[in-house]
C-alpha cells in the first residue's frame, strides 16, 4: 500500500476474542483486512486486483498442491541420482539429507523470484516476520543459503543454526496460525503468487529444515 502512495494505520488483532469480533463484524474468514477510505477492500488478494495488479479471476484460481509435489518428486529423484553417483547405493543416509537439502535450494527459489511479493504473504503469519518485518526478506536467503551448504557437507557449524531457527520460528508460526487461531491463509512456501493451502505442507518444510538442522549438528559433534 505504501508503494502506492497510501499512509497505512495498523490496527492489529492481538487476541483470539479481537479476531472472531473482527471477522464476525465484517463477515469475513480472514484476517488481515484492508479498508481504504472506510470501505473495507478485502484480504492480500482482493487488495491486488484492487490496485491492478492482479485480474479478479486469477485471484479465484484453486487451490493445488502440483507446484509443491513437482518439487519434492525432482529433489528426491535427484538425491537417490547423487547418492548412485556417489556410492553406488540409491537408498543411503545421505540421499535422505540430499533430498531435504535440494527441496530448501529449490523452495528457496520459489521465494528468491519475487521477495517482495513473498515477503507480503510471510507477513500475514510468520511471528518473527510481525515482529520484525525485514525477517520476511531474509529468510529465502537463509534458506537457501542452509540447503547449499547442506548439499555440499560443509561448515555445518555456521549453517546448522540458520536451518532451526528459520525452521524453528516456521513451524510455530504454522501452528499458531492454522491449528491454534483456525485462519485460512496461502503458503508464502512457493511464493507470493502460491495458491497451496497453509498447513501441513508449510509446517513440513519447516518442520524438515528444524529436523536436519539438529540432525546435521548432532552429527558433527
Amino acid at each position: 500500500m505504501e508503494r502506492q502512495g497510501y499512509q497505512v494505520e495498523d490496527n492489529h488483532l492481538t487476541t483470539r476474542e479481537q479476531t472472531d469480533i473482527f471477522m464476525d463484524k465484517h463477515d469475513v474468514k480472514t484476517t488481515p483486512q484492508t479498508f481504504v477510505a472506510s470501505k473495507r477492500v478485502g484480504g492480500y488478494d482482493d487488495l491486488r486486483i484492487y490496485f491492478g495488479l492482479d485480474k479478479p479471476e486469477d485471484a479465484q484460481s484453486s487451490t493445488s498442491y502440483q507446484p509443491i509435489i513437482a518439487i519434492f518428486a525432482v529433489a528426491f529423484l535427484m538425491a537417490l541420482a547423487l547418492s548412485w553417483h556417489s556410492f553406488e547405493a540409491i537408498f543411503t543416509v545421505r540421499a535422505f539429507e540430499w533430498f531435504i537439502s535440494i527441496s530448501m535450494c529449490f523452495l528457496a527459489v520459489q521465494k528468491l523470484q519475487d521477495v517482495e511479493s513473498f515477503s507480503t504473504m510471510f507477513l500475514n503469519y510468520d511471528l518473527l516476520a510481525r515482529r520484525w518485518v525485514p525477517y520476511g526478506k531474509v529468510y529465502p536467503f537463509g534458506e537457501a543459503f542452509a540447503g547449499i551448504l547442506m548439499t555440499a557437507g560443509a561448515l555445518t557449524w555456521l549453517y546448522a543454526p540458520v536451518a532451526i531457527v528459520i525452521g524453528g520460528v516456521g513451524a510455530a508460526s504454522v501452528i499458531k496460525a492454522v491449528y491454534i487461531d483456525k485462519r485460512e491463509l496461502k503458503c508464502a512456501c512457493m511464493g507470493g503468487d502460491s495458491n497451496v493451502p497453509l498447513g501441513s505442507i508449510s509446517l513440513t518444510e519447516n518442520l524438515m529444515m528444524l529436523g536436519m538442522g539438529v540432525w546435521m549438528l548432532a552429527k558433527m559433534i
